[in-house]
C-alpha cells in the first residue's frame, strides 16, 4: 500500500476488511488504520461501523472494540448457519463414501483433515467455540492432528505445540510419561520439550479422533507435569464405544458408530453431528 496517499472510503473498506480477516483475534489499533490511510480516526471508526454491520448481517464474525489508549478492534471470525449446515453435510457425505472402516474398527478420516475445504471451516468453528476461554496454547499429538491444531492456532492467534511419541535431538530436554492405549491396552510413551509449554498455561487440546480415550488421558496427565491445565478438549470425530476412559468436558464435531448389518454380513458406519453443536 502506498504511503502519503488519500484513499477513498470504498478503498479503505476493502483494505480494512482484508486486514481484519487476515488477522483474526488480533488487536489492531485504530491509529494504525488512520496512519495507513492518511485519515482521521473518526473516519476509521465510521468505516469499522459499516464493516461491523455487514459482518453481523451476513454472520461473518464479530468486531470487538476496545477503548482507551491501547485499544482498537479485534475480529472474531464465525461461520453462518448456512455454512455450518453445509460443512456438516459435506463431512457426513464424505465419511459415507469409500472404505472408512480400517482393521481394528478404526475410522479413516485423514483425507478430510488434509482437504482445505474441510480443514479451514472446521478450524474456524473450533476457534469460535473456544475464543472466550482464555486459551494460551493449542496442543496436539503427532501426527494426524497437527494440521487441524495449526489451523485452530492461526484463527485463535495462539501458538501450538506438538507432543511427540519419540523425541529428537532438536527437542532438547523433555518431560515424558507412559500411558495405556485404550484400544490395544499396551503401554506407550509420549513426551514434550520442557521449553514448549509454559507453566500455568491454559491449554486447548485438539486431536483428530477419539476412540477409547487413552491418548487424551495421557495428554491430560502430561499437561499436569507442566503445572498447566486443559481449558478445553476438542476432537474432529469420535467413535462411540463402551467402557471408554473418562474424558472430562470434551467436544466432538462428529460422532461415528459402527453397526453390524446382518443382511450384508459386515459393519456399516453411521455418522451424526457430535456434542460440539449442542
Amino acid at each position: 500500500m502506498q504511503m502519503n496517499k488519500k484513499y477513498k472510503r470504498n478503498q479503505r473498506l476493502i483494505a480494512i476488511t482484508h486486514q481484519l480477516m487476515n488477522k483474526p483475534n488480533q488487536l489492531i489499533n485504530l491509529q494504525d488504520f488512520a496512519s495507513r490511510f492518511q485519515c482521521a480516526k473518526s473516519s476509521v471508526s465510521e468505516d469499522l461501523a459499516m464493516v461491523r454491520m455487514v459482518f453481523d448481517e451476513m454472520q461473518l464474525g464479530q468486531l470487538e472494540t476496545l477503548t482507551g489508549k491501547t485499544g482498537g478492534v479485534i475480529f472474531r471470525p464465525q461461520l453462518s448457519e448456512e455454512e455450518i449446515i453445509a460443512i456438516q453435510t459435506q463431512v457426513k457425505e464424505r465419511l459415507s463414501e469409500g472404505k472408512r472402516i480400517l482393521p481394528g474398527n478404526y475410522i479413516f478420516v485423514n483425507d478430510l483433515l488434509q482437504d482445505p475445504s474441510v480443514l479451514n471451516p472446521i478450524a474456524q468453528l473450533i476457534a469460535a467455540k473456544y475464543a472466550e476461554k482464555e486459551i494460551d496454547t493449542i496442543l496436539t499429538i503427532e501426527s494426524k492432528g497437527i494440521g487441524l491444531a495449526a489451523a485452530v492456532a492461526l484463527y485463535l492467534n495462539k501458538p501450538y505445540v506438538v507432543v511427540r511419541r519419540e523425541s529428537t535431538s532438536g527437542e532438547g530436554s523433555t518431560i515424558s510419561i507412559n500411558y495405556t492405549s485404550g484400544s490395544t491396552q499396551t503401554v506407550k510413551k509420549m513426551e514434550l520439550s520442557k521449553s514448549a509449554l509454559k507453566s500455568h498455561s491454559r491449554v486447548l487440546i485438539v486431536d483428530d479422533f477419539l476412540r477409547n480415550g487413552g491418548t487424551l488421558t495421557g495428554l491430560l496427565n502430561l499437561i499436569e507435569e507442566f503445572d498447566s491445565k486443559a481449558a478445553g478438549i476438542c476432537v474432529f470425530a469420535e467413535n462411540k464405544v463402551k467402557n471408554r476412559m473418562n474424558i472430562p468436558n470434551y467436544h466432538a464435531l462428529f460422532e461415528t458408530q459402527l453397526r453390524y448389518n446382518n443382511q450384508l454380513g459386515h459393519y456399516q458406519l453411521e455418522i451424526e453431528a457430535g456434542n460440539f453443536f449442542n
